[in-house]
């Protein structure tokens, strides 16, 4: 059988105290993130941090002094490594904290896989997230000399396993709650203006919604929201603060499902689970529910390896529209984001 590499990307967080400034460097210098000529974006990448980090590291205090965002991905690669079994190996490469592309590359190429598929942990596709990751593994896999065929999947917003692993605890916590309550689908937010150059983000979390709703196989009333805005810039709306605040006004309950997330973190389990609940508290809403990510859920996971599976073409046809989601290595024929991905 085929020696096949399998890599999760995903943005990473710091592993302590100590590396919140270095890691918020890295991402402010992400010029897919701050979209200024390198001079400048390091300048600004260092003040950001020099003023968030504070800040920022009292949120990791409040969840341990690190981002579990690593163990989380790590879990969830030992878990896909099970599913798919022993001619595969699954990796973990982290955009802005450890372990970097580089660090992966070198380890995967020491394992001499005959394949990489590469496979990150957004299900949706952003040029914030998934093009930067992979560009990132272009630039290691070309430093370490690492030529390997390889394909990337750039999106699956819509895929049966990510959609069903949301709506079975989602059906079981409507169940449980009052008829009048309220769901706030929560992404992460994008500037407007990286929306306006054509990134196709919001329009795959409307596929994903879309899709949760189909599996929900029932009837609720649901908005999509917008979190974790960063300075003055116009970002997608509505936030979701904004959303509980309308809430509150009309004393409807809610359940906050992150939709853009799959492994918890700060997002998750500070501006989720003390911000905005806090934030509920005050405005009268007279329930906030917020559900877990899909982290290992089985039928994540399964969707995960049949994903894996369908890039071989192992299960062709299977739920990936004819593969359309498999780019060329440049993503400028990707036809599952409208040619919109790169």
């Amino acid at each position: 059988m085929t020696r096949v590499a399998v890599v999760l990307f995903n943005l990473g967080g710091p592993d302590r105290l100590e590396a919140v400034e270095p890691f918020l460097r890295n991402l402010f210098y992400d010029p897919a993130i701050v979209r200024l000529p390198a001079p400048m974006r390091w300048i600004l990448a260092r003040l950001i941090a020099h003023r968030r980090g504070p800040v920022a590291r009292d949120i990791y205090r409040q969840i341990g002094g690190a981002s579990p965002i690593r163990a989380n991905t790590e879990a969830q690669a030992a878990a896909l490594q099970e599913v798919l079994g022993g001619d595969f190996r699954v990796f973990v490469a982290m955009r802005h904290w450890h372990p970097f592309s580089a660090e992966t590359a070198a380890a995967v190429k020491a394992w001499s896989p005959e394949r990489i598929l590469l496979l990150p942990l957004y299900p949706q596709f952003s040029t914030t997230t998934t093009r930067s990751s992979y560009r990132a593994w272009k630039k290691a896999v070309d430093a370490v000399g690492l030529a390997v065929p390889t394909r990337l999947l750039c999106c699956y917003p819509t895929d049966t396993g990510f959609a069903a692993a949301i709506a079975e605890p989602l059906r079981r916590a409507l169940e449980e709650m009052p008829p009048s309550t309220r769901v706030l689908f929560s992404a992460h937010g994008l500037p407007q203006k990286i929306v306006d150059a054509g990134d196709p983000y919001p329009w795959q979390v409307q596929r994903s919604v879309d899709a949760v709703r189909t599996a929900l196989g029932r009837d609720c009333e649901a908005v999509i929201c917008y979190q974790s805005r960063v300075g003055p810039l116009q970002w997608l709306e509505p936030s979701i603060d904004a959303e509980i605040r309308r809430a509150g006004a009309v004393r409807r309950p809610l359940i906050v499902v992150p939709i853009a997330f799959v492994s918890e973190h700060s997002e998750t389990l500070v501006e989720l689970d003390r911000d905005y609940r806090r934030l509920a508290d005050e405005v009268s809403v007279p329930s906030y529910r917020r559900l877990a990510t899909v982290g290992t859920a089985p039928l994540f996971i399964a969707g995960l390896a049949r994903l894996v599976r369908e890039m071989l073409g192992q299960e062709p046809g299977t739920g990936t529209a004819d593969g359309k989601r498999l780019c060329p290595s440049d993503y400028r024929d990707c036809p599952y984001s409208t040619g919109t991905c790169g």
